[in-house]
């Protein structure tokens, strides 16, 4: 069975740097197009940055040019290195499978929290 693990969050200040990482297991990441997710309290979840099984990167308007994802094959984890971190960062990050229109798949895992001070 899939299994996505999510780790790396955690309290940073505004301008900090944070690095998640999405451990799977059960799939090959590079076999996927996978995605990174955030639900903040209140809203609704939202696709933060995706990467293609051919390298296409998507991001989130509001996270463009301070988020990257990246994959390493061969320790099958996708991760998402975070900087110049805003308050409005603050919430619980989610890696995924993702379909043709980013929309994400069935493998959610505990997520992880992220949280930026002001």
């Amino acid at each position: 069975q899939v299994q996505l693990v999510e780790s790396g969050g955690g309290l940073v200040q505004a301008g900090g740097s944070l690095r998640l990482s999405c451990a799977a297991s059960g799939t090959v990441v590079s076999a996927n197009t996978m995605g990174w997710y955030r639900q903040a309290p209140g809203k609704q979840r939202e696709l933060v940055a995706g990467l293609s099984r051919g390298g296409l990167t998507k991001y989130a308007d509001s996270v463009k040019g301070r988020f990257a994802i990246s994959r390493d094959n061969l320790k099958n984890t996708v991760y998402l290195q975070m900087n110049s971190l805003k308050p409005e960062d603050t919430a619980v990050y989610y890696c995924n499978t993702a379909g043709r229109y980013w929309e994400p798949g069935a493998y959610w895992g505990q997520g992880t929290q992220v949280t930026v001070s002001s």
